[in-house]
């Protein structure tokens, strides 16, 4: 019945936004999670976690030539600190966040690649810390608003 439901929906969608809220709560063969990580895997293409998703301690981000997007907007924080390991190459990690989210990029290693974070988001009491660690290989962090 919910999938008739959702394939039905799916069918008349007219934007890409509108089919990843109907696939938002499904398991993806490109991340696996557990309770306390979140890990992605993936060469080529987009992942997308946004909506209303419950944001683990740590997230692991392993890929290659792939644009992976964080949207924390309607996020469950269930803990003030993530922190996000990053091996990323050839790609963008998109983080999308509201006011009171600090993201530290200071753990990262740069090979070829940049950082476009606001200058703004140093608040004196964070909703968030998002500590970025890891390897960028020709790659970007860029940090949006909703």
């Amino acid at each position: 019945e919910e999938l008739d439901a959702r394939v039905e929906r799916a069918l008349s969608a007219r934007t890409q936004g509108e089919l990843a809220a109907l696939v938002a709560d499904l398991s993806a063969a490109t991340a696996t999670a557990t309770k306390d990580v979140l890990v992605v895997r993936q060469t080529g293409g987009k992942w997308t976690r946004a909506g209303r998703w419950t944001v683990p301690g740590r997230i692991e981000v392993r890929t290659k030539l792939c644009r992976v997007t964080f949207d924390f907007t309607d996020a469950v924080i269930t803990s003030r600190t993530v922190r996000i390991d990053a091996d990323t190459q050839h790609g963008k990690l998109v983080i999308v966040g509201a006011p009171g989210i600090v993201i530290d990029a200071d753990g990262l290693n740069f090979v070829f690649s940049k950082t476009k974070l606001r200058s703004d988001s140093a608040a004196a009491d964070p909703r968030l810390r998002i500590e970025l660690v890891g390897t960028l290989k020709h790659a970007k962090v860029v940090e949006r608003r909703p």
